[in-house]
């Protein structure tokens, strides 16, 4: 017996993530199919035909589309409530194809000065090679962004909260803004995913992610995403990513698939976890400063419970000491790794000033805030307890 259809999209999230794009093959199996091909056949010319001139929907090429990567693009739309997602082989791969594919030289791109080292590298270094104007503001001052955003501003770019220094921008205010003036607004939302922050709901046209942090969640793979409607993809995503080539690999996509069937019970027992670790580091010796967006102490705490659900997955701090101290603050840790990486089940630290924002410069760190003694947290699944104690110890050695 035929189980009965329901509306996908009258479905809560914990069941989105779980049964959202299943496409089950004749064989009826359990978890989601891996289709590990590069090609298709066709039973007729006129199949391929059809296919090619977009008439028959099917598949054509790895490269194109592939039934797992489908069921992936479809299962996250579904959350996001966006009309169409495309699936990619990185964050950054996500981010780049979102802002190369509507510009052109001689267009204008405003964007948040706060954003993670490889966006402002793209937004700063890369974009500009091809004749693209950039203009960067203080993401948290709405007069900033009404004088930078003018009738020549085609597109609009900014993370919130940012990397490492959990700025909050107010996503309404500045899609407003925007559209004022004609201006597509794409958002990163990596760090509060969209368990805890919906920036379409805001007015933002397109969503970027790195499916390789709190998607994977493991540590396992490279993925990205990018959220859009139907027409975006078609007119302007489609074209640029399936002649350039950032596609995701069909194993990836499957990974990603699986960590979302959990995706919600992390984000959220992670974020709880923050909150707590946040409120301890505030009250211990050495601490110089705690970065947290539901934190009284954040200049846009107000904003972010407005926006947020809760406070995100990610505690940035300051120590007294400078690099001396934050480096040795690292090499005390017990449970807490070392690493760059983030949102992942293992609680991770790095040191932003010499890892992931070292390239950008002296100049542009301390234009975002980034000190020497600043630290970045990724809160993982380890019992609350244990990894405040092993902070209190590392920060008192």
């Amino acid at each position: 017996m035929k189980k009965h259809k329901s509306d996908p999209s009258s479905w809560g999230d914990a069941t989105k993530l779980v049964r959202g794009g299943l496409d089950r093959s004749g064989h009826g199996e359990t978890s989601e199919a891996l289709y590990l091909n590069s090609g298709f056949v066709y039973d007729e010319p006129e199949t391929a035909e059809r296919r090619f001139s977009g008439e028959d929907s099917g598949y054509v090429y790895g490269r194109y589309g592939n039934p797992t990567v489908s069921m992936f693009e479809e299962r996250l739309a579904l959350l996001e409530g966006a009309e169409s997602c495309y699936g990619l082989a990185s964050g950054m791969a996500a981010v780049f194809g979102a802002l190369a594919c509507q510009l052109r030289a001689g267009d204008h791109l405003v964007s948040s000065k706060a954003l993670f080292g490889s966006c402002y590298q793209i937004v700063t270094s890369i974009l500009p090679r091809f004749g693209i104007r950039t203009t960067l503001v203080d993401g948290s001052d709405l007069k900033a962004w009404k004088e930078a955003i003018t009738a020549d501003t085609k597109c609009v770019f900014l993370e919130t909260p940012s990397n490492p220094t959990l700025e909050v921008i107010d996503l309404e205010a500045v899609c407003s803004i925007a559209k004022a003036k004609g201006a597509n607004v794409v958002v990163d939302n990596i760090f509060a995913t969209p368990i805890l922050q919906r920036p379409l709901s805001y007015g933002a046209d397109v969503i970027v992610y790195s499916g390789t942090k709190h998607m994977d969640g493991q540590g396992r793979v490279l993925g990205g995403a990018i959220m859009s409607t139907r027409a975006f993809k078609d007119e302007l995503l489609k074209p640029f990513l399936r002649h350039t080539g950032p596609s995701i690999s069909p194993f990836n996509a499957w990974v990603l698939l699986k960590g979302l069937e959990t995706l919600k019970l992390r984000v959220e027992a992670q974020s709880h976890a923050a909150q707590q670790i946040a409120e301890v580091l505030s009250a211990t010796r050495g601490v110089s400063r705690v970065i947290y967006p539901h934190l009284d102490s954040h200049p846009q705490a107000a904003l972010s419970r407005k926006q947020m659900r809760l406070g995100g997955t990610m505690v940035t701090f300051e120590v007294e000491g400078g690099k001396a101290k934050a480096f040795d603050v690292l090499r005390h840790l017990g449970i807490i790794d070392i690493s760059n990486n983030l949102g992942d089940a293992k609680s991770l630290m790095t040191h932003p000033a010499s890892t992931t924002h070292r390239n950008i410069g002296a100049e542009a760190r301390a234009m975002m805030g980034i000190s020497d003694g600043m630290l970045r947290l990724s809160v993982g699944l380890e019992d609350t307890d244990d990894l405040i104690a092993d902070l209190t110890q590392a920060l008192a050695a």
